[in-house]
């Protein structure tokens, strides 16, 4: 059976778990990373030698890296589901994947810190106000993009809504300040009637 590595409250590996649940692959969730450990043991290592969850392996296959992950499991198993045949429409797709880790990621971690695992009188919260300004922008621009389309996959749902639909959810449930964007909002409550969804991300925020 298909196993994956990783905490269930991590972001990560709830890109993992939500894909998995998406297109259906029997897997098992074995807990790893932060009061759970594993990570540092030697036999952990030398699967994923950089210590991190999430870590796949589906037989002789071995992957980290959680976008990557998300990609295979689509490629492999969610050929009626979420992966998106379309070369330039794949692509398109898989921009926004990549566009979570390298530009929202940062901003977004002050805040969710901050709020989450953080004691209230020990919050920074110029930090938290820093990255909520600019969450929110970046947030507008997911926004504009969603005003002429139901998901950013496109028209239907698929790879390029996972990574930022963890965030998302985040995002509406934690006690901070949000800009109006009724797109993002719309989104977000379609994902959140995805049966996947409600399991591997709409869980407490830890």
């Amino acid at each position: 059976m298909l196993k994956i590595w990783g905490r269930t409250n991590s972001n990560n590996v709830k890109k993992a778990l939500w894909a998995a649940e998406e297109v259906g692959v029997p897997y098992e969730n074995i807990a790893a990373g932060g009061t759970f450990g594993v990570v540092s043991d030697p036999a952990y290592k030398a699967m994923n030698p950089n210590g991190l969850v999430p870590t796949l392996q589906d037989r002789d296959l071995v992957l980290w890296e959680s976008n990557t992950i998300v990609r295979y499991l689509a490629a492999q198993y969610g050929r009626d589901t979420i992966w998106i045949e379309d070369t330039a429409a794949r692509a398109k797709a898989e921009k926004w994947m990549d566009w979570t880790t390298s530009t929202l990621i940062t901003p977004f971690r002050d805040v969710f810190l901050n709020m989450v695992r953080t004691a209230p009188d020990k919050r920074d919260h110029a930090a938290i106000e820093k990255g909520r300004q600019i969450c929110s922008d970046l947030f507008g621009i997911v926004d504009a993009t969603l005003e002429s389309q139901p998901y950013l996959s496109g028209e239907t749902f698929g790879i390029g809504d996972i990574p930022l639909g963890g965030f998302v959810y985040a995002w509406f449930e934690m006690a901070i300040e949000r800009p109006d964007q009724p797109h993002l909002l719309a989104w977000y409550q379609r994902l959140q009637q995805r049966p996947a969804y409600q399991k591997a991300v709409m869980i407490p925020l830890t």
